[in-house]
């Protein structure tokens, strides 16, 4: 029997275009390719005046939102910008940006960071519609992590209570995005590293997640492959924009396209993470470099055969050789993405973040959905071992 399949993959071009349907009419890709691209998206979409949505951070101490504002600005479209949007969108940020992109007259967004400013500027669509009965206006995101929140129909935010509530509507998914390899550089590493383990996680549970064809199954463990490769990659010379836009495809490629109507969490590692993200202050890339491990690592024990079938063959995809049972395979799984967290120096425990033992019980609760639920105990083991 021969062994696994190491041809290394084909030298794909790392620029182009892509169209799909409605809302999204297009994804632009390529180092660079921001100033072209947004030109174009604007003409198509027919819209006049942008409120450019970002974070503090990137607005203070990069120039990249500056880039953005002086091509939207020589296109005559550029409105005001607005950067008070916090780690895991915040609702009072949502608030002023919606005041921000009324007071300005805008007739549209270009959202430019992390999944924080792309969801909060979902999330202000949306509440626009709801208020002022408005149809959702379009959103043109400029990713500057790998998050992959433009892929998504909905978007997650924290209200007053610190908890974390989301929005879904079709017409919510960008209807223009601009994967820019150039855009990245200044994503801190720790930043730009663990969001590429969110991707990874989008990718892996969308092997075990129900409905999702075989085709966007092979997306997905076309993903894990680049992921695994390009990231420790990307730390050893983070300048390299070949490996960030291969990055950047693979962030797509995880979780784009999917049919799915609604917005919710992927799979038990998602819904932990949402639980853990908004609730004790932890970035949601570092919530996954969390969960994910142990997370596959308990599908070895409560998976459906087919579950982990999907999950054992990404070990072909990655090159490594069958332990000669399911469960041993989706166990090593588990410990290859174990590796890859702790070699991009990501790991890291519920301690570092202080929540208190005493959540376990309530976490697990929540996740699984009901104190009856059979797996609620192995969840809480879960947790325990996070300290």
């Amino acid at each position: 029997m021969s062994g696994p399949d190491t041809t290394p993959h084909p030298s794909f071009a790392l620029q182009g275009f892509y169209g799909w349907v409605e809302p999204l009419k297009g994804i632009y890709y390529g180092p660079g390719s921001t100033a072209s691209a947004l030109p174009k998206h604007v003409e198509v979409l027919g819209v006049k005046k942008a409120l450019v949505v970002t974070g503090k951070t990137l607005h203070d101490k990069t120039d990249v939102v500056k880039k953005v504002e002086d091509i939207l600005k020589s296109i005559n479209a550029y409105g005001a910008t607005f950067w008070e949007i916090g780690e895991h969108s915040p609702i009072a940020g949502i608030r002023n940006g919606i005041k921000a992109f009324r007071d300005a007259g805008c007739d549209f967004i270009v959202a430019v960071g992390g999944g924080s400013p792309i969801d909060a500027s979902k999330a202000m669509l949306y509440y626009m519609k709801q208020e002022y009965g408005v149809e959702i206006m379009p959103q043109i995101a400029i990713p500057t992590t790998l998050s992959a929140a433009e892929y998504t129909v909905g978007a997650g935010y924290t209200d007053d209570e610190g908890v974390k509530v989301a929005v879904t509507d079709p017409k919510l998914v960008p209807a223009g995005i601009i994967l820019d390899a150039e855009l990245t550089l200044t994503t801190p590493e720790r930043l730009w590293l663990s969001t590429g383990i969110r991707s990874l996680d989008h990718a892996v549970e969308n092997l075990y997640r129900p409905l999702i064809p075989p085709p966007l199954k092979i997306m997905c463990y076309a993903a894990i492959t680049d992921l695994f490769k390009y990231l420790p990659e990307s730390k050893t010379n983070p300048q390299s924009l070949e490996v960030r836009q291969k990055l950047q495809l693979a962030s797509w490629m995880s979780i784009w396209p999917h049919s799915r109507p609604t917005y919710s969490a992927l799979g038990l590692s998602h819904t932990l993470g949402h639980k853990l993200g908004a609730a004790y202050s932890i970035p949601h890339g570092i919530t996954s470099c969390l969960t994910l491990a142990p997370v596959v690592k308990l599908k070895a024990e409560v998976a459906s055969q087919e579950d982990k079938e999907c999950l054992a063959a990404s070990l072909f995809y990655l090159g490594k050789p069958s332990t000669g049972t399911l469960e041993g395979d989706v166990r090593l799984l588990s410990t290859l993405i174990t590796e890859l967290v702790s070699n991009l120096g990501l790991h890291s425990n519920l301690t570092h973040y202080k929540v208190p033992r005493e959540d376990i019980h309530k976490l697990a609760v929540s996740s699984v959905g009901s104190e009856e639920d059979p797996d609620v105990e192995k969840v809480k083991k879960l947790l325990e071992d996070l300290y």
